[in-house]
């Protein structure tokens, strides 16, 4: 534990921290960051230690992690954000003995020059943040991450067997995992959470918990808090909870679709114009025309898996189309309803919860700023059913497609310099090495389907 004395060298924050500590009976703290691919990393350290790494940071190997440093430039230091400590829910083998567990997001940093690492996914956010502040803006956010609930087989392993036969909305007994999602909304509030809804997905075993939105990098924090609780939570019910795109073929995959809107320095909706048929301002929908400017791109970090584009396909719920509405959920972009103006806003629904979300937003909130400063115009919504438009029509209309897949994808990410800047030099030069290599993989592997298909055809 902590000594309880006062460190002439700690903030207010970190003396907070000091403090919970003790009065928690906290063991042990476990640091963590996420490499470039989005997967969340994990320093565990005793409690005891608290101090020494609020002071000096706790030093890592670098090259050992996706994307990072080579082993010539290995060393690294975790800086704790004290704004983040929260008790876990749950415990380990680890902590289970006396005390709990809690954890602290932290900052990665660069020993040699002392600076913020330019691959670590956070400061990328950080500067989007700062070019949005610099334009006199600051940004809230609010994802809808969707998952899945599968069986586990009698070694442990994840099946593709879902524990519930519900809809849509359902109840039990057609949910079966409603008592599930209780205990992972019980999990989150107890680390700060505040939970707007939670249902049962379309799809049998799929599900989403809504939280309240935040400031961008807080919830960017969130999404990964919210994944390694759901996972753990689920785990402790024998069940598999996987944010995998597209998991079960022909039915609906899982999205994550993401809230946005800018407020301007004096806490007003940048995005909300009551004159306006849509309610929307000149700012909002010259943003909306940057992300549909930038879509195809965009595409490559916020869907960034081989199987993202098994879920981006028409016919099942997921938008392709690059375009907007006000009414209909078939495009890349809708206006939702507002109760207030301070709750005007747009949001993206091609993101889906594989990706790393602070590249995501990051890149977001880049490709729409870039739609303000070159004053973008934003075509009319269209307010048919897009799914229902055949190519002559979608072409009548100036409707064009995210790419088909992930290599597309990259290769639009290579040509769009606003994106690019966005991630910058480091991490879009590792993001792209790390996701061409994945799809050559997947390009030269054969496939069930294919064999099924061909074998014994030819």
């Amino acid at each position: 534990m902590t000594n309880g004395n006062p460190s002439e060298g700690l903030g207010p924050s970190e003396q907070a921290v000091l403090e919970k500590i003790d009065e928690q009976n906290i063991d042990f703290l476990r640091l963590q960051f996420t490499d470039i691919l989005g997967t969340v990393k994990n320093v565990s350290i005793p409690a005891s230690q608290a101090e020494k790494a609020f002071e000096d940071g706790i030093y890592f190997d670098g090259s050992s992690i996706d994307g990072f440093v080579r082993i010539q430039e290995s060393d690294m230091r975790l800086k704790p954000d004290p704004e983040t400590f929260a008790v876990l829910p749950w415990r380990t083998r680890e902590d289970e003995e006396e005390g709990g567990a809690a954890r602290l997001i932290c900052d990665v940093i660069n020993t040699s020059t002392g600076e913020p690492f330019e691959g670590d996914p956070r400061h990328v956010l950080k500067q989007a943040l700062d070019r949005a502040e610099e334009m006199g803006y600051t940004v809230n956010a609010a994802p809808e991450p969707e998952f899945f609930l599968f069986e586990e087989d009698e070694d442990g392993r994840a099946t593709t067997k879902t524990n519930d036969a519900g809809g849509y909305f359902d109840l039990a007994p057609k949910d079966l995992a409603s008592d599930v999602r209780r205990d992972i909304i019980y999990g989150l509030e107890d680390m700060g959470f505040e939970i707007e809804a939670s249902h049962h997905e379309v799809a049998q075993g799929q599900h989403e918990i809504n939280f309240e939105y935040d400031d961008a990098l807080s919830t960017a924090d969130n999404v990964g808090t919210f994944r390694t609780v759901v996972r753990a939570i689920a785990a402790q019910h024998d069940l598999h909870a996987t944010f995998m795109p597209k998991p079960i073929p022909r039915i609906n995959g899982s999205g994550m679709h993401t809230h946005i809107s800018l407020f301007t320095e004096d806490g007003e909706n940048a995005f909300h114009d009551g004159d306006d048929e849509f309610d929307l301002s000149e700012t909002a929908k010259q943003f909306t025309a940057g992300i549909l400017e930038h879509a195809p791109a965009l595409a490559a970090v916020t869907n960034p898996t081989v199987n993202s584009y098994k879920r981006l396909v028409p016919g099942y719920e997921a938008p392709v189309y690059v375009a907007w509405s006000d009414r209909n959920r078939s495009a890349l972009i809708r206006k939702p309803a507002a109760r207030v103006p301070s709750a005007s806003r747009i949001e993206a629904r091609f993101p889906d919860p594989s990706c790393n979300p602070y590249l995501a937003f990051a890149a977001l909130i880049h490709a729409g700023l870039d739609g303000i400063e070159k004053g973008l115009d934003c075509d009319d919504p269209v307010r048919e059913n897009i799914y229902e438009f055949d190519e002559a029509k979608r072409e009548e209309y100036g409707i064009d497609t995210l790419p088909s897949n992930l290599g597309d994808a990259l290769d639009e990410l290579e040509d769009d310099d606003v994106v690019l800047d966005a991630l910058g030099d480091h991490v879009s030069e590792k993001f792209l090495e790390a996701k061409n290599a994945e799809y050559d993989d997947y390009r030269v592997d054969v496939s069930d389907w294919e064999l099924d298909r061909y074998l014994e055809k030819f």
